[in-house]
């Protein structure tokens, strides 16, 4: 075993109530990829902060490597004294580092490097921010909610990217499915203390389960012991008073483990307040279109949406799901088509930009909309404390300032607000963003038993195939034409019905050629040959990858020296130009290869 680059060990720290972080570790060594993961306001992102030597640990061991470098991933970037967008990223770089990895970085971060920081939103700064930490390769790699305000596209592009780095990685992400690809090992914050699992985050949960239950099993003994050992010194035979007084000394410790015991975090208790029921049609669009300027984002597109419905919308950031979400609920007017909604609808909203929170509000008059210290739930009067409880609030958060909540609070916050209005309608743009694994259950739940209708934009594969009856996306993923479609079922299910239409196109391609390319022998049996044009291209096709494959090759070599892009930009980015087409015709030549070979090896039975 390697020895570590970073150790933590027996950290504490308190803000002054409860301790946060008690007796946690942490312990990084080369390769590794670590998910930290636990409930929102379990000290996780304290945790990376102290590994990246950003706050200090009132107790506890912290070891770093002198000579490795530590790259943290910062909420909130600064930006002070850069122009630009690709400066601010190339500060991050040391002196033998290659600056075409900002390059490339920001161009698949959705960023061209020519804008200005002060004009950013929050998604483009967190972008910025992750191009500036992966580009110099360090060795240890600090990233916290690295997923958030990424789309799909660049999600899975970021998977790819980390699995690859030859940095150590320690993650903190509510994407399960982020986790599964990208883990390789597993460290639980709970209750203050660190639990570490050798195996990546899709083997946690079941683990978890089973260290809560022995947990509890070792909790029940520890009471049935204190029971036993009251009952002998009540009633047993009196022996030496010394034996007592020891026996005596060891109730007492066990009471007090006992009573000092601090059960796992609760979990958030909600359901959705019931409306009266909406009809039965909810939603009904028929060749609705949107276009801004020149650019198209909705083409003619309908749809019938029905009472009990989840509906998932996905896609790329600027396809336009926003755009299409407001159209369907009557936010936003179509160019041309129309949009019936459905009769008695209650609909309830949440914004990914949290736009409706107050950052002086505090929370009992947020939930309350300052009637008081009551709020009405299915009917029911119920004390906002209580209520805030079940949403894993302290009684004492009542009059906190929004202002001084996470992120994962504020999301469940306005889940709190939301649920607790009548609604048949539930409309959610990125209501994953921010919220704890646990919490994202209860949400799967909630939409599960929910009587009315649901539709949500997100970037969250695994909730999406967990939840929702159909899903909405570009028809063409990589370049959104304003053209979409609506498949059945989650995620992974758009993916295969996808995958199954791109075959049958090119099945049905393949039929239209055959009459032209395979005609019937002399003889006149049915049986097909190879065209004399596709015999030659399997035979020269392997010439051909190979002379690409060389030429790659040798652009390869020459942009490998670490001085080209400082000494000849222009230079460097032909090469790289000539690359990407190089690269493209190469993948177009294998597939039309093994096509043939396919199709050869089906003619000659």
């Amino acid at each position: 075993m390697a020895p570590p680059i970073l150790k933590l060990d027996d950290i504490f720290l308190s803000f002054g109530g409860a301790p946060l972080l008690a007796g946690a570790g942490l312990q990084i060594e080369p390769g590794d990829k670590i998910c930290l993961v636990g409930r929102n306001g379990s000290g996780k992102s304290t945790l990376l902060k102290i590994a990246a030597g950003l706050v200090e640990a009132q107790s506890g061991e912290v070891f770093r490597h002198p000579s490795s470098t530590v790259r943290y991933l910062e909420q909130a970037p600064d930006f002070a004294g850069f122009n630009t967008v690709q400066a601010y990223a190339e500060a991050g770089l040391g002196p033998g580092d290659d600056p075409y990895r900002v390059t490339y970085l920001l161009s698949h971060l959705g960023l061209s490097g020519d804008e200005d920081p002060r004009m950013l939103s929050g998604g483009e700064s967190r972008r910025a921010a992750l191009a500036r930490v992966m580009a110099p390769e360090p060795d240890i790699l600090l990233l916290d909610e690295p997923t958030n305000h990424l789309d799909l596209p660049t999600i899975e592009w970021l998977e790819g990217e980390l699995q690859k780095t030859r940095s150590a990685l320690v993650l903190i992400s509510h994407d399960r499915r982020f986790l599964e690809k990208v883990s390789t090992a597993t460290v639980w914050l709970d209750r203050g203390t660190s639990r570490r699992l050798d195996r990546g985050f899709a083997h946690f949960e079941a683990w978890r389960d089973q260290v809560l239950e022995a947990e509890e099993l070792e909790q029940h003994k520890l009471g049935k012991s204190i029971e036993r050992e009251e009952h002998w010194l009540r009633y047993g035979v009196t022996a030496r008073r010394k034996r007592n007084m020891r026996r005596l000394g060891e109730l007492q410790t066990m009471r007090s483990n006992y009573r000092g015991h601090k059960g796992p975090q609760g979990t958030v208790q909600a359901t959705v307040s019931d409306a009266q029921e909406s009809g039965k049609l909810v939603i009904e669009a028929d060749k609705i279109t949107k276009s801004f300027g020149e650019r198209a984002i909705v083409t003619p597109f309908s749809i019938r949406v029905h009472r009990g419905d989840c509906i998932g919308l996905v896609g790329p950031n600027g396809a336009g799901k926003t755009t299409l979400l407001k159209m369907l609920t009557g936010q936003l007017s179509p160019d041309s088509g129309i949009v019936k909604l459905g009769t008695n609808l209650e609909i309830a909203t949440l914004d990914q930009k949290r736009e409706d929170l107050d950052p002086e509000d505090t929370l009992a008059n947020y939930l309350t909309d300052g009637r008081g210290e009551n709020l009405l739930v299915n009917g029911e009067q119920r004390h906002v404390t209580g209520y805030m409880k079940e949403f894993l609030f302290q009684p004492e958060q009542a009059r906190t300032p929004i202002r001084n909540l996470s992120g994962g609070e504020r999301a469940r916050l306005m889940l709190a607000r939301i649920l607790s209005r009548p609604t048949n309608l539930l409309i959610l743009d990125e209501p994953t963003n921010d919220l704890d694994i646990e919490t994202l259950d209860l949400l799967q739940e909630i939409f599960a038993g929910f009587p009315g209708t649901v539709i949500l934009v997100s970037h969250d594969r695994d909730f999406l195939d967990r939840t929702v009856t159909s899903t909405i996306a570009p028809a063409v993923p990589d370049a959104p034409d304003g053209r979409w479609i609506e498949y059945a079922g989650g995620y992974s299910d758009m993916l295969v019905q996808r995958k199954g239409a791109l075959e049958e196109r090119r099945k049905a391609e393949k039929a239209t050629e055959k009459p032209k390319t395979q005609p019937a022998t002399a003889s006149g049996s049915s049986k097909v040959k190879l065209s004399f044009k596709q015999k030659f291209a399997l035979e020269n096709l392997p010439k051909e990858m190979a002379k690409a494959e060389a030429e790659i090759a040798k652009r390869e070599q020459v942009m490998a020296d670490p001085n080209l892009f400082t000494r000849d930009p222009a230079a460097f980015n032909r090469l790289a130009g000539e690359m990407e087409k190089l690269r493209a015709s190469l993948t177009d030549m294998e597939e039309e290869w093994l096509e043939l070979e396919m199709l050869r090896e089906e003619l000659e039975g």
